[in-house]
């Protein structure tokens, strides 16, 4: 596959551009001066401990295509809750992962968790687009920012009283990462830029974060198995999307993969 990270983020600069021409900056500040209370999304998941869920709500992928042709975001939403999710990870993305900022917006009035707004975010515009809909959280990839950008995309998102997910997976972008002095880091198991997959690749990072950073797997988790490996690993949080969305029974592969 071509490298489609960068194709997504050509794209997104298009995005935003429009997105600002149909709704401005002082609008979206309005809204947020009514969205509901941010949420302590690294609370939450310490609560879980030794291995919180970060449940994710994803119809498609560009690796995958069509993951769940049965989608209703609420009601994933809430059938993760009642099983045992500490957060959930909504894809807000619309054209490679069939993802709506809408379906964040349902979801903050369905259930109590904590929310990531999952997508590639760039531009201080979607923080505020997500804390607008009641995002707590979101995510921010090293391999698709500068150093500037991730410090100041950081920044806001603190500002708005917000937490950040700072994921990275080429290991160079470690040190950069955490000079932020984040609360949560997450190491993507996939390349996105070939679309492979290792499970062991977090883990072979976690000795170079510090103990009091929550740690976040990503990817690459299918089975019970898997997760007693993150958790042997001394990996405080996994993030899972495929692996739920592909399953006829959502509750029951969460209770799988939580032990219960």
């Amino acid at each position: 596959m071509a490298d489609i990270l960068q194709q997504i983020m050509v794209h997104k600069r298009t995005e935003v551009t429009t997105a600002r021409s149909r709704v401005a900056v002082a609008e979206l500040e309005r809204q947020i001066q009514t969205a509901p209370p941010v949420r302590d999304f690294k609370a939450a998941l310490l609560r879980h401990h030794p291995m919180g869920l970060i449940a994710e709500v994803k119809r498609a992928s560009p690796s995958a295509g069509l993951i769940r042709a049965d989608f209703s975001a609420t009601e994933i939403a809430r059938t993760y809750v009642e099983n045992g999710a500490a957060c959930l990870s909504v894809l807000t993305d619309e054209k490679y992962f069939q993802g709506h900022l809408d379906y964040l917006r349902q979801i903050r009035e369905t259930v109590d968790v904590p929310l990531l707004r999952k997508d590639f975010i760039l531009d201080e515009y979607q923080i505020l687009e997500a804390r607008s809909v009641g995002a707590d959280c979101i995510l921010l990839i090293a391999e698709c920012l500068d150093d500037a950008q991730l410090t100041d995309l950081y920044q806001a998102a603190v500002g708005l009283g917000m937490q950040a997910l700072v994921e990275l997976h080429d290991a160079a972008n470690l040190e950069r990462v955490l000079r932020l002095n984040p609360q949560l880091v997450g190491v993507n198991n996939r390349d996105l830029k070939v679309m492979k997959t290792n499970l062991q690749h977090c883990i072979d990072l976690r000795s170079r974060v510090p103990g009091d950073i929550l740690f976040v797997g990503e990817s690459g988790i299918h089975s019970r198995a898997d997760v007693e490996r993150l958790t042997t690993g001394d990996v405080h949080a996994m993030l899972v999307g495929e692996t739920l969305m592909k399953s006829p029974d959502i509750g029951a592969k969460v209770r799988e993969l939580l032990g219960r």
